[in-house]
């Protein structure tokens, strides 16, 4: 009678997310296994298999472990998950009884809060058995920080974030540097102890480290209904940023500063040119509008510099200055900035004699108006002009001069600034006057926040534009005599246009 060798019981890390950083032995040991098991949650998803999707093969015998509960409350959670450790400890060692080879798929190291131990504490006596390490989701995370976890003697803790928050605020309060895990549903708590510790404003959270989905942001800035469990919160090393902020501060007087202003376009990362990009990664300073610079990923290389959006003067100022120290400075704009932007602001103050040696560039954006006339079609495609109702600048009579006579000249005309919650009747101005010189109607397009969560697209007639629809983030194409709004067969937006031949 023939006696079956027992298989070989592999843990077999996959790091923290991206494929590409598993080891080359853990893909080797992946593509071989005539077995692999992975822990997955009820609705059958599992991230160890897609880590490890690119490794495997067909024919593999897939083993899922799925868990019985993941984040709901249920009277004995350690009983309940400890029964489901031992039935799958019974599938894993059918078939390493036979003879057959089983890779356990575990994130990060399989001995670093890995699933993976729970079967090596059952089988590990048992069965030939090897763990191949990976990656953690601490060095992945400080990995895309940019920031060491520690230097010279700094001592790191790693705590898991379901500790109660007086215990988490004491070892918090008593290490140099530190990593927590398990946030989820205990953000609040983490938050809470880093406040109480005294370090809140140290520190940064780092959710899906190395994925696509990849989120970095200080952490006092993050919403606790936003965090899942795959995320954790970092401490990084104090010694190392204080060695770095001397060393900048020794940076030749002669350094190369210079002011680049930046078109964002209308709204998120899709809408940014590469050289915008570009420019914004390469900044050591960031100079802006508040909302304007929570629309760029957080890098604590950089300082961010906000401010009101009425001290346009100031802010080029003082952006004039940083890059008069050397500084390399980004001013940040949304939509195009030489359009009712930024540019022309830094560009004012720049002419004085004192900032002629400082450089200035200006980088183009896609402007609201194009991204609005983009979503109905092509309103703009004949001769057109862009123009402000905003009066903070500019005298009314001045605008309405220029509404008028380019409402004689049958322009179509792209109109920023329409109302805001001081300004509340120029819309209505503006509609009368136009019905002087335009149909009733003229096809009228009205977009707010185009690209971003909150976009909202309609086409409405000239004489049926109402003041209460519009505010300072809603932008109006009003067409000319000869731009037309067609219906289509899905009952959709109207698709609307000008043609490029006029009578």
């Amino acid at each position: 009678m023939t006696t079956v060798e027992n298989g070989r019981l592999y843990g077999v890390g996959l790091g923290p997310g991206d494929p590409e950083l598993m080891t080359v032995k853990a893909a080797r040991l992946i593509t071989a296994a005539p077995v692999v098991a992975f822990h997955s949650a009820r609705h059958g998803r599992s991230i160890a298999r897609s880590i490890a999707a690119p490794y495997l093969r067909e024919g593999q015998i897939e083993e899922a472990l799925v868990y019985p509960v993941t984040t709901e409350e249920i009277g004995d959670y350690r009983a309940v998950i400890e029964e489901h450790y031992d039935a799958w400890a019974v599938r894993l060692a059918a078939h390493l009884d036979a003879g057959r080879d089983v890779v356990v798929l575990c994130e990060g190291d399989p001995f670093f809060y890995g699933s993976y131990m729970h079967m090596h504490k059952r089988l590990a006596h048992r069965y030939p058995t090897e763990v191949v390490p990976g990656v953690t989701s601490v060095a992945g995370a400080s990995a895309v920080l940019g920031r060491p976890l520690v230097e010279r003697d700094e001592i790191l803790t790693v705590l898991p974030g379901t500790l109660p928050a007086d215990v988490l605020a004491e070892r918090l309060a008593a290490t140099d540097s530190a990593a927590i895990m398990k946030l989820g549903r205990t953000f609040g708590t983490v938050r809470d102890a880093l406040e109480r510790a005294g370090r809140l404003d140290d520190a940064w959270y780092v959710e899906r480290a190395t994925t696509d989905r990849e989120r970095v942001a200080p952490l006092s800035t993050v919403d606790p209904d936003s965090v899942p469990y795959f995320s954790l919160a970092l401490l990084p090393s104090r010694v190392h940023e204080s060695t770095a902020s001397a060393l900048r501060g020794k940076a030749p007087a002669t350094a190369a500063g210079e002011v680049v202003v930046v078109g964002l376009g209308p709204a998120g990362r899709d809408w940014l040119t590469p050289e915008a990009r570009a420019a914004v990664e390469a900044a050591e300073d960031l100079v802006g509008y508040g909302p304007y610079l929570a629309r760029i990923p957080a890098n604590p290389r950089q300082q961010r510099h906000a401010s009101d959006n009425r001290v346009e003067s100031e802010r080029a100022e003082f952006a004039l200055a940083l890059a008069a120290q050397g500084r390399r400075v980004a001013v940040v704009s949304s939509g195009d900035p030489g359009v009712f932007a930024m540019a022309a602001a830094v560009l004012e103050v720049a002419a004085e004699p004192r900032w002629k040696d400082v450089p200035v560039r200006v980088l183009p954006g896609l402007t609201a108006a194009q991204a609005v006339a983009s979503r109905v079609g092509a309103p703009l495609g004949h001769d057109f002009c862009v123009l402000s109702l905003s009066d903070r600048l500019k005298p009314w009579d001045v605008i309405a001069g220029r509404l008028e006579a380019a409402a004689k000249a049958d322009l179509v005309i792209a109109v920023y600034n329409p109302g805001s919650q001081s300004r509340t009747w120029q819309v209505e101005a503006a509609r009368e006057l136009l019905l002087r010189h335009r149909s009733p109607d003229t096809p009228v397009v009205l977009g707010r926040d185009v690209g971003g969560s909150g976009e909202r697209v309609r086409v409405v007639r000239l004489a049926d534009l109402q003041p209460s629809e519009v505010d300072m983030r809603t932008l109006l194409i009003i067409g000319s005599s000869q731009t037309r709004a067609v219906e289509r067969g899905d009952g959709g937006t109207p698709v609307v246009f000008t043609p490029r031949r006029y009578p």
